[in-house]
């Protein structure tokens, strides 16, 4: 994968592990460790998340796309694909995601 990542010059964001909620405050305010020598790309990875700037942007992969799919699951309830094969799945999805717009579009209508 880093070769991938690497060839087509993306910086790969990606959690070794799973962390805590609510770190103590001291390790929130903790300067970034010394970058490795020769790292392996997941020390690598490590350390770009260890950073202030990588944290930034590790914490951006919430904001976009995942209220969208909660509101989807929790307002329509739709919670699982009905039908078989990846065709018969692609059109239930774009049904559901049309169903969406329209109600959003409806609702930004209205005074």
């Amino acid at each position: 994968m880093s070769r991938a990542c690497a060839k087509t010059e993306i910086t790969p964001l990606i959690a070794p592990g799973r962390e805590r909620h609510n770190r103590p405050w001291k390790d929130r305010f903790a300067v970034a460790p010394p970058e490795p020598d020769d790292p392996t790309p997941v020390q690598a990875m490590q350390y770009r998340l260890a950073t202030p700037e990588g944290r930034k942007l590790y914490a951006l992969r919430k904001q976009t796309p995942e209220p969208v799919f909660g509101i989807i699951k929790s307002v329509m309830g739709f919670r699982q694909f009905h039908p078989r094969g990846l065709q018969q799945v692609k059109g239930e999805w774009s049904l559901v995601t049309m169903a969406w717009n329209m109600k959003r579009m409806f609702a930004l209508s209205q005074p």
